[in-house]
């Protein structure tokens, strides 16, 4: 399994996801740059995503669903802030409607998903900051933990498809 590690820091607002990929940096960046690779791994195998819009680019919105085995939609946005290909990304991630439109009631977070070379592969450091801590502890509440890591380790199984 490619997660290796997991800490939620409610001091520092944070939560911290790493994982260890047998795969170039340059293979992981294309893995969340391309959405129809990231559609096959982000959010959990019961819970596939569907992204509407995606380009990792200063500025542009990327905007997505995920369809629960019911049926039912759970749309979220990342507004990309800073891109440093192929090492480092960052984002406002917000809950949002089915017309992409944030969700003021739920948390936003600022996330920072970096890659590095590591043993021969990469590691990947996937931050999440929240503005308070009742906001980092409802996402816990939710399973974020465990919807982002079972995600995340999906990626083994896309990198040996080719």
């Amino acid at each position: 399994m490619p997660v290796t590690d997991v800490k939620h820091d409610i001091d520092a607002l944070t939560l911290t996801i790493v994982a260890d990929f047998a795969a170039p940096v340059e293979r992981i960046w294309q893995v969340y740059a391309d959405a129809r690779q990231l559609e096959k791994v982000f959010g959990p195998p019961t819970y596939p995503a569907t992204f509407v819009d995606h380009t990792l680019t200063p500025g542009s919105r990327s905007t997505y669903y995920m369809t629960s085995p019911e049926g039912e939609k759970f749309a979220g946005v990342w507004d990309i802030r800073t891109v440093e290909e192929p090492t480092r990304f960052t984002f406002e991630d917000a809950f949002a409607d089915e017309h992409f439109t944030v969700n003021p009631d739920m948390p936003v977070s600022h996330g920072s998903y970096s890659f590095a070379p590591h043993d021969g592969g990469t590691r990947a450091t996937y931050v999440s900051t929240y503005a308070s801590a009742e906001a980092l502890q409802q996402v816990l509440d939710m399973g974020v933990v465990e919807g982002a890591s079972t995600a995340i380790n999906q990626i083994d199984d896309l990198l040996a498809a080719g």
